[in-house]
């Protein structure tokens, strides 16, 4: 009787200690789970060299590479969310994203969005074929010019207080719904100029030698990145996250992949 006495209690206090190693293991992977952030990052399906995809379906872009970077930083998980980029803000405000990350203006927007520090640079320009006869911004008076749609170009040309003056004197403004397409036209004698922004133009014109800038901007800005207003804690952890990959190198050599904007990373040059 002593005997299976003494096995009982061993086997009940065997089965206890299970119970309590699994209750353990139980938590420790909730907790774990519940610790592990994905990070939603929205950005423009076509807008080279911030945010793309390639014809093998990857996403790429200096953009898409700062994000992964900050992901890598915290150990959160990274989610591409890429989008047309008239559909940006249905995608924010659908919870589709944490943020806009892709070459997104900041001037004109200031009290739209919670914003991040400024990463990039940037300026607006005309693009035409060399030998075209366009030389100045006088001399679109006729023409037909194309821009992107939702772009800081877009918005320059149909603001009284931009360039809706000289937008008025073109032929018509046709408006794309990617850079890429209109640059395309642009090749294709569819298009006189193309309205754009400098960095995406020196992408698109990295294998090109016939096309050129005109000497006159339409406008500068500054990029960064867009969070709902009320995601103060995500910014603040963004914006600690691109100090130290200033600090540390990442961001640099990043940028260093990408020549066509290099040069307008404006972190760490305050």
């Amino acid at each position: 009787m002593k005997k299976s006495f003494a096995a009982i209690q061993a086997i009940t206090i065997a089965a206890l200690l299970g119970a309590a190693v699994c209750s353990i293991c139980v938590y420790a992977e909730e907790t774990e789970t519940a610790e592990t952030f994905v990070f939603k990052h929205g950005f423009d399906l076509d807008y080279p060299p911030y945010s793309y995809i390639d014809d093998n379906g990857e996403t790429g872009g200096f953009d898409v590479e700062m994000a992964q970077a900050v992901c890598d930083y915290y150990g959160w998980e990274y989610e591409a969310v890429p989008f047309n980029w008239d559909a940006k803000d249905a995608e924010l405000n659908a919870g589709s994203c944490d943020c806009i990350w892709s070459g997104f203006t900041v001037n004109g927007r200031e009290d739209d969005y919670l914003w991040s520090k400024a990463y990039s640079d940037n300026t607006q320009m005309i693009m035409v074929a060399k030998g075209s006869g366009i030389e100045t911004l006088a001399d679109l008076a006729g023409k037909i010019v194309g821009v992107q749609t939702s772009t800081s170009a877009y918005d320059l040309l149909n603001d009284e207080e931009g360039q809706a003056q000289l937008c008025q004197t073109f032929s018509s403004l046709e408006v794309y719904e990617t850079y890429t397409i209109a640059f395309n036209d642009l090749k294709a004698g569819a298009i006189d100029a193309l309205a754009i922004d400098v960095t995406s133009g020196n992408y698109l014109m990295a294998d090109e030698t016939d096309y050129v800038y005109l000497d006159e901007e339409l406008g500068s800005e500054q990029y960064a990145i867009g969070f709902r207003k009320d995601d103060t804690e995500l910014c603040e952890k963004v914006n600690a996250a691109l100090d130290a990959l200033v600090e540390d190198g990442t961001y640099d050599e990043i940028g260093q992949k990408y020549p066509e904007i290099y040069d307008y990373l404006c972190l760490g040059k305050e």
